[in-house]
């Protein structure tokens, strides 16, 4: 699971699924999703909505992200997932399945 405090935090960009733009969002925590292996949980949303310059897009996100509490992400709509900050210690996830051993198709003989 990979979770950050202080002044650490991730910046995920990812596909919207309503109209295809691109977000991209600050979050202290992203690990693996309770819905299964091809979804990422991201919690603790960071919002800087408290200088002097107003940023219209960074409102947007706000009050659209504003009562949820876990946003769960396809993997195949992330583009990306930065770490930012001095004490970050990288992702790691319970359910990690990097050892899967995916058989070639060219193993397997034709169907006819």
């Amino acid at each position: 699971m990979g979770t950050s405090s202080g002044k650490d935090y991730f910046y995920i960009s990812f596909r919207d699924h309503r109209d295809g733009k691109v977000v991209s969002i600050r979050a202290k925590n992203v690990s693996d999703s309770s819905l299964g292996l091809g979804f990422i949980a991201i919690s603790d949303f960071i919002f800087d909505t408290g200088g002097v310059v107003v940023n219209p897009a960074e409102e947007d996100l706000k009050k659209r992200f504003e009562g949820v509490k876990t946003l769960h992400l396809s993997i195949y709509s992330i583009l990306s997932i930065e770490e930012v900050g001095p004490g970050h210690k990288g992702l790691k996830f319970k359910q990690d399945k990097s050892n899967l051993v995916v058989l070639s198709r060219d193993m397997h003989p034709p169907a006819d």
